[in-house]
């Protein structure tokens, strides 16, 4: 059976001018998971990443922390995370009263995201935003094709990418509805594991989420979800 292990980018920088880079802690968290993977005598056969810039960075940090020089990774933009910023914003213009307050807590957006995910998955959202849902889920479907298809027979991936794209081809491994892909996303932890088994006939799920490298006394204030 060959594997693939899906993990989603360290921290981002939420709330920031540019979300599209790794926090310090961020860089942290790539590093140590890269290490537990040294420690755990893990190599792979390929390196593969989304094109955005945390996608990119996250996989530095890992490859540092397996004491690899960083290379350039192999991309593909069918691991690209969805709009949820056009995607809210299309919510909140439906339904203004949900409009957070300023200085709202994490959990607000949280549920603002949930709620604006079921209403994009049930096409109750403009046509106008940057990419429907069918069509990320066949963008995300033909990127899980290509990583389990006979090129990755045999093989160990790592795969580096976001919590909207994993738990979509999650949802599609496990046959779930929609609502489940949103209710996995809303759980993705930076760094998060999440693994497969897979041969040239089907793919199965067999770890979610998972966060080894920050399960340390040190590392408790190191979980995060953004």
């Amino acid at each position: 059976m060959s594997e693939l292990f899906l993990v989603r980018h360290a921290q981002a920088s939420f709330g920031t001018d540019d979300y599209d880079r790794l926090s310090e802690l961020g860089h942290r968290q790539a590093n140590w998971l890269g290490e537990y993977f040294r420690y755990r005598g893990l190599s792979f056969d390929r390196v593969i990443c989304g094109g955005m810039v945390r996608h990119h960075e996250t996989a530095e940090g890992i490859l540092r922390g397996m004491g690899q020089e960083p290379a350039l990774p192999e991309t593909d933009p069918a691991w690209d995370e969805f709009d949820f910023e056009a995607i809210v914003s299309a919510f909140l213009e439906q339904h203004p009263k949900e409009q957070p307050a300023p200085g709202a807590s994490l959990q607000s957006f949280s549920r603002i995201l949930r709620n604006a995910l079921l209403a994009w998955a049930e096409n109750r959202l403009p046509d106008t935003l940057p990419e429907r849902w069918d069509d990320f889920d066949a963008r995300v479907q033909a990127g899980l094709a290509a990583l389990t298809g006979p090129r990755g027979e045999g093989s160990r991936t790592l795969l580096i990418s976001s919590g909207g794209a994993i738990s979509m081809a999650l949802r599609q491994v496990l046959e779930a509805p929609a609502a489940a892909m949103v209710h996995m996303n809303l759980q993705m932890r930076n760094s998060g594991i999440s693994h497969l088994f897979f041969n040239a006939r089907n793919a199965h799920f067999s770890g979610f989420n998972h966060v080894p490298h920050l399960d340390h006394p040190d590392r408790s204030g190191a979980i995060t979800y953004y």
